[in-house]
């Protein structure tokens, strides 16, 4: 019996690699350097206030200029730290941030049992240069069959434009037999829904729907997915 689905497109951060992971280890090392001992209540709250900044890009009320610099901006200014180059607070921590990774569940091996039997592509709003390097020293760059960065299409998730631009692309032309799988209701299953493409939810803390975006499967194991593509 034939595989339903030929193509899918994979969310990278908080997907097949875990963000928090790498995230953890930049803010470390850039607070390090500019000589202030880091807390969990300032990597909690720069968590929150950099989730919130990429909610507001997913819906066009802050450009990526402005998230770049705006999210430490604000940490800053709550914790009234003074006299930092936020734009080179910025680029130490792009720098750091994309040379490090940690897969989640397995996604290297999972995506390379999937290898010749599907083409998989990364589809990410992350940072291009450290996109890249994370596909680099990762060795996803190796096992998929290409990569769409929002920064490089010239528009983020979930719109429209972002997903017309993958399938420009792709050699898959049928809706239907492409699978984008990925966190993010806002962004991954929402942008999905809209273009008439099915979706897989990743929720590995079993996470609730609160939303009115309805994933067509999901899961809380990457491993999991190897039974819907089956």
């Amino acid at each position: 019996m034939r595989c339903a689905y030929t193509t899918i497109l994979w969310d990278l951060d908080d997907t097949l690699l875990d963000f928090p992971y790498s995230q953890r280890f930049a803010l470390k090392k850039c607070f390090q350097s500019i000589g202030i001992g880091i807390t969990e209540e300032h990597i909690t709250r720069y968590s929150q206030i950099n989730n919130d900044y990429w909610k507001r890009l997913e819906l066009g009320e802050v450009t990526k200029k402005e998230l770049l610099t705006g999210r430490f901006t604000m940490l800053f200014n709550e914790y009234g730290i003074r006299g930092v180059d936020v734009e080179a607070f910025r680029r130490e921590y792009e720098e750091a941030l994309g040379s490090v990774f940690l897969f989640r569940d397995d996604g290297l091996a999972v995506v390379r049992s999937l290898q010749g039997r599907l083409r998989q592509y990364v589809i990410t709003n992350g940072v291009s240069s450290v996109a890249r390097n994370k596909l680099k020293i990762s060795g996803l760059i190796d096992v998929m069959d290409g990569f769409f960065i929002s920064e490089e299409v010239g528009c983020p998730k979930p719109g429209m434009e972002f997903f017309e631009h993958c399938l420009a692309e792709i050699p898959e032309k049928d809706k239907s037999r492409i699978l984008i799988v990925g966190d993010s209701l806002t962004s991954d299953i929402k942008g999905g829904v809209q273009m008439g493409i099915p979706t897989c939810w990743y929720r590995p803390e079993g996470q609730t729907n609160d939303t009115p975006w309805k994933p067509d499967h999901e899961i809380d194991d990457l491993r999991r997915l190897c039974e819907i593509v089956a």
